[in-house]
């Protein structure tokens, strides 16, 4: 049987998979409710000096039949008294000692960081996390995003805690910065013992059209949220990336960021991460997500082999590589399985305006067919495809070469010039661009241009003429 438990740092858990600090760790109750659910651990929702929050928090940008695709919140930290905090984090540690219990905090200056520390040592919580990430309101008043987008500043308050700090320290960054890993090394340099990352997006997710006011709208008015949900994964599971390959960074990493499911959380921990945090999912659908999480990690686990976390974790970054170290030679081509087509031909439509015109249809049948000779291996037709493996991307070169970009830079065959015989597109072929008119089309225009635009044909390709075909 595989073994979930983790040691972040200093911080043990049953299992990888957090809470992370949002309103599902807003009280002990909560906290409690979801241990007894299965997770392994919470970020307690951050501690300051308590906030008013406005009425009407919340906003989702929805996506056909799928609600919540991304979540949008303008809510700040606790608004309870840290007391009534503090009395329930040491009642969840006597209750669940074997679990990890993260204080969240966000103060001003060095001696209320020192006083805040201290309190949550004193009543058991086994880490703190730092919020350098909060996108909306409290950035306004210096902290959060505010601090997480200056590294300098950054340095000097973890500085101050670790001066009094005798559990290990998290802080948590914010994706509202050009280059996330200049706050992580800087979290280190100010002796840090961990990162989490990625904190919420600024956004604003839409606009009512009738009150012209932003979501959500509090009397008319509307402000800018912290974005979260399965729309930001790609965005997290990049910086989550860069963290992890920086030379100069080298601290564990807690993944956050649009887990949904077993399958997010290992791509995180594929990428670098050694736990994971969850908030929009258990929002939207509960603590008993948890189940599904960690049997389906469970059984991943087996199929690959992996005894603990550990032999996952940045398992894919030997992997990830620049652009110009991919391979030139590597050539795939669609194939389209006739049996388990519609006939939506979606594919065709998609290759023919947004692609490369390398699909045709014929008369008699509502089957496409790949022009295999025009297919540059882009994916498209795949991915718009409603039926499972109907379009499968096969590979056509034989592995024996391998080109790079960079090689062909130190080779110096690469193009230098705008009409260089060696650019990729130049011996492509393309449609003519009367070829685009449609016959209905063709008749408004002049004599000898519609009959030049009516000798074309617009589902036959045409070699181009000079030039590339971008």
């Amino acid at each position: 049987m595989p073994d979930l438990s983790i040691n972040f740092a200093g911080i043990k858990s049953p299992n990888p998979f957090w809470l992370a600090s949002a309103p599902p760790t807003n009280s002990g109750y909560q906290v409690m409710k979801a241990f007894d659910a299965g997770w392994g651990g919470a970020v307690w929702k951050t501690l300051g000096v308590p906030v008013v929050n406005v009425s009407s928090r919340y906003g989702s940008m929805n996506y056909r039949d799928k609600r919540m695709v991304g979540f949008n919140n303008i809510e700040l930290i606790s608004d309870r008294p840290l007391s009534d905090n503090l009395r329930e984090i040491e009642e969840v540690k006597k209750r669940f000692p074997h679990h990890a219990v993260i204080a969240s905090l966000m103060v001003q200056s060095r001696q209320e960081w020192h006083d805040i520390v201290r309190d949550v040592q004193n009543a058991g919580s086994d880490g703190i996390e730092l919020n350098f990430g909060c996108p909306h309101g409290m950035c306004e008043r210096g902290m959060g995003s505010a601090v997480g987008q200056e590294p300098a500043v950054l340095q000097t308050i973890v500085e101050w805690v670790m001066e009094v700090a005798r559990i290990p320290v998290i802080v948590k960054l914010t994706p509202n910065i050009s280059d996330i890993t200049e706050p992580a090394m800087a979290a280190r340099r100010g002796g840090a013992d961990a990162i989490s990352l990625i904190n919420t997006i600024q956004s604003i997710v839409g606009v009512d059209l009738d009150l012209f006011a932003p979501y959500p709208i509090v009397d008319g008015k509307g402000s800018n949220g912290g974005y979260c949900g399965p729309a930001v994964k790609p965005i997290a599971l990049n910086m989550v990336k860069n963290c992890a390959q920086h030379p100069d960074v080298r601290l564990p990493i807690s993944g956050i960021g649009g887990i949904e499911n077993w399958r997010d959380a290992v791509e995180h921990i594929l990428l670098g991460a050694s736990s994971v945090q969850v908030c929009t999912a258990a929002m939207h659908f509960g603590f008993g997500i948890i189940r599904e999480m960690t049997s389906g990690l469970e059984q991943y686990m087996k199929e690959k082999g992996f005894h603990t976390i550990y032999d996952m974790v940045g398992k894919a970054l030997p992997n990830v590589k620049h652009w110009e170290d991919l391979n030139l030679k590597y050539k795939v081509t669609a194939t389209i399985h006739e049996e388990k087509c519609i006939g939506c031909q979606l594919c065709y439509t998609a290759c023919e305006d947004g692609a490369h015109q390398a699909i045709r249809l014929n008369a008699g049948t509502r089957v496409p067919e790949i022009i295999e000779d025009n297919c540059v291996g882009c994916n498209l037709c795949s991915l718009v495809c409603p039926v499972e493996d109907c379009i499968t991307m096969d590979r056509r070169d034989d592995g024996s070469e391998q080109l790079t970009w960079k090689e062909r830079t130190a080779a110096g065959t690469i193009p230098t010039e705008f009409n260089d015989e060696r650019a990729g597109g130049r011996h492509h072929w393309v449609p003519e661009p009367a070829a685009a008119l449609n016959k209905e089309k063709h008749k408004t225009l002049p004599g000898k241009a519609r009959q030049y635009a009516e000798s074309a044909t617009a589902l036959e390709p045409a070699p181009h003429g000079a030039g590339g075909s971008e």
